[in-house]
């Protein structure tokens, strides 16, 4: 497995998500004196789990901050490990369902990440697969960003979204790609059974060579006077149309 050189986890969110899901966890900073709200149940969880809990100023953790949003408590943990395609595949056998992934190609901006491996852990997808090189990685920001999803959901890093796509459909899973050209609503689109639904980049979308292998190109039908969504509002359209035929 692949490791992240990024080992901090920002905003209490994430780090109880990090807490309650058994990761590795080094140590966990907490601005001195914050005793009220969330953070109660997040020491107490740490302290049960005989996680060391540091108190430091705000100074100090705004100076680790890549984030500039971390709530008053930090935690460092080992460099995440990313899964393999494989890996997904395996998690979905174990639960005796049809393989449901999302993949992201050109996706840059970490939020959007972050965003988007939330929403497909609320739709009950397997997994999240990325670009080793064209694209973010799991970076602090996007975890934070994730909500506590990253912390469950698996996230594959490939270096070739196309050949990725090859291998996929050799395992029996039909690739949808979104595309504002494509004739083809998502609410025209079968999603059921194995399924692993791509989405492009902020500004150019997914590849030509990306979408010249998916099986699928779809749309999101627009009325307004805009012609484009952030991606990930526009995966999440797309992930929950999916869920909604699959469970």
């Amino acid at each position: 497995m692949e490791r992240e050189t990024n080992d901090l986890i920002e905003g209490r969110n994430a780090v109880m998500a990090e807490i309650k899901s058994g990761r590795a966890i080094d140590k966990i900073y907490v601005k001195r004196g914050e005793n009220k709200g969330s953070i109660v149940k997040l020491l107490a969880m740490a302290r049960e789990r005989g996680i060391a809990v540091v108190e430091t100023s705000a100074q100090k953790l705004d100076e680790m901050s890549a984030s500039g949003a971390h709530q008053g408590v930090i935690a460092r943990v080992p460099p995440y490990e990313y899964k393999s395609v494989e890996d997904i595949l395996e998690i979905a056998r174990e639960k005796g369902e049809a393989p449901f992934l999302v993949i992201l190609d050109r996706v840059e901006d970490p939020h959007n990440l972050g965003s988007v491996i939330r929403s497909a852990n609320c739709a009950g997808a397997h997994g999240v697969i990325i670009a080793k090189h064209d694209g973010v990685s799991l970076t602090a920001a996007a975890v934070k960003a994730s909500a506590g999803a990253a912390a469950f959901t698996p996230v594959a890093r490939v270096n070739n979204i196309a050949s990725t796509i090859d291998e996929l459909k050799k395992e029996g899973v039909w690739v949808t790609g979104a595309d504002a050209a494509a004739e083809k609503s998502i609410y025209d689109a079968d999603f059921k059974g194995a399924v692993a639904l791509v989405i492009g980049g902020e500004d150019h979308g997914i590849s030509r060579l990306a979408a010249e292998k998916c099986d699928f190109l779809v749309k999101i039908p627009m009325r307004g006077d805009v012609n484009s969504l952030n991606a990930s509002v526009a995966a999440a359209l797309m992930i929950f149309e999916a869920a909604k035929q699959r469970f």
